[in-house]
């Protein structure tokens, strides 16, 4: 099972196509976790499940969701409501409250991958502004097994060397 997590894409949406286009086939699910800055039904954004940014002004976003997924269940927010760019121990309060064992967020643009009490942290980066890194980019989440293989990737699709990680889910 595979799912693509995006974050960040600050109004691009050639780009934003490209990606879906890409991996729509392959993967159960799409997430989008905020600061698209696009309107919810903007034809880039058809397919991604997607929750609300501090720069996105529209009101159908959800400022976060639960998803199911390959037998998981995910907490997808963007992060600015639960302070990411200082902790993460806000969100791992949410989903443990939601029973989630991934956690999908955006807002630092800092593409990462950890697991910490049992739950499995990704922030895909940024498509448009990334920091810390000068790619631009996404993850493509690979679960089989009990374990799960996150591999980050620029925005042409090129895998990110040295970023892949492997995590066990309990």
């Amino acid at each position: 099972m595979k799912v693509l997590i995006i974050s960040d894409s600050h109004g691009l949406t050639d780009e934003l196509q490209e990606i879906r286009n890409r991996h729509e086939s392959e993967t159960e699910a799409m997430f989008h976790c905020g600061d698209s800055e696009l309107p919810a039904d903007h034809p880039s954004m058809q397919g991604f499940v997607s929750v609300r940014g501090n720069c996105d002004y529209e009101q159908k976003y959800a400022e976060e969701l639960i998803e199911e997924a390959g037998g998981f269940r995910f907490f997808i927010a963007h992060g600015h409501m639960h302070n990411v760019k200082s902790t993460l121990m806000n969100l791992k309060y949410a989903a443990e409250d939601h029973g989630a064992k991934i956690v999908c967020f955006g807002h630092s643009h800092v593409a990462g991958a950890e697991s910490a009490g049992g739950i499995l942290f990704i922030n895909p980066g940024s498509i448009r502004l990334p920091r810390m890194r000068t790619e631009k980019t996404y993850v493509i989440l690979e679960i089989q097994n009990g374990s799960a293989a996150v591999t980050f990737y620029q925005q042409d699709g090129t895998p990110v060397k040295g970023m892949a990680q492997r995590f066990e889910l309990s």
